[in-house]
């Protein structure tokens, strides 16, 4: 499902908070836009979501324009927002139950994306019961269990130790590879980004100041010299 991101400018208060936006995402591809805190990037997620809308420009999946939060793009945020009173399973069954699926096929589904994530000994316990980075792969799950097109992360393992978002890391491409959907990943991390994406967009003061096609073959070795010059050229985007 391809992303087309046409001359989109966001302000907040007056202040020009993305300032002509331009981008395509091709279908299965997994981008991650890259730039520190205030850079934009957050906002354009957000717009992408449909949870906002440009004040000038144009998003469009697949020919059609994005006004709207939609099935066909789910999200996935730093903080997962389990439903505590719900169980693992009763989390990621309930989008597919709000659109209209029967809860018999519904808890199958989400049966199935217990499964993915390997997490299938903990489909009956609750969020207090799990560790940070079960909770995230059950909020990975459950925007999965909608079956979206595209899926928006923002920053999704930022508040992980380092041990536990290393293992995020790889077990997220195992899911992408399996489900193949397009995935566009917040970060603000160079090794996270290298270590994920296809492309990296690097955002600037509300600007994409540019791109770099990351041809790692996977799984990636953070130890392997072409990984240190690919992080060494996007610095120098990111400190400049």
């Amino acid at each position: 499902m391809a992303l087309i991101v046409e001359n989109v400018k966001k302000f907040y208060n007056d202040h020009l908070v993305l300032k002509g936006i331009n981008l395509t995402v091709q279908p299965h591809e997994f981008i991650c836009v890259l730039g520190s805190s205030g850079g934009g990037k957050s906002t354009l997620l957000n717009l992408i979501a449909g949870f906002i809308k440009p004040d000038e420009g144009v998003i469009k999946v697949n020919g059609s324009f994005v006004s709207k939060p939609s099935k066909e793009r789910g999200v996935v945020f730093q903080d997962h927002a389990l439903y505590p009173w719900f169980t693992v399973l009763e989390n990621i069954a309930f989008g597919p139950i709000v659109q209209g699926m029967p809860k018999k096929k519904a808890l199958e589904k989400a049966l199935h994306y217990i499964e993915l994530i390997g997490l299938s000994d903990y489909a009956n316990h609750y969020p207090e019961q799990l560790s940070g980075g079960m909770k995230q792969r059950v909020g990975i799950a459950r925007a999965l269990a909608g079956e979206p097109e595209i899926l928006l992360m923002d920053e999704p393992f930022g508040a992980l130790d380092m041990f536990t978002r290393e293992n995020m890391r790889t077990e997220l491409i195992r899911i992408w590879k399996e489900v193949k959907p397009t995935i566009i990943f917040i970060t603000h991390d160079l090794a996270e980004a290298v270590y994920l994406a296809d492309r990296v967009i690097v955002m600037k003061n509300g600007m994409i100041a540019t791109e770099l096609e990351i041809h790692l073959p996977r799984p990636r070795n953070y130890r392997d010299p072409e990984f240190s010059i690919l992080m060494e050229n996007l610095e120098e985007h990111f400190v400049s």
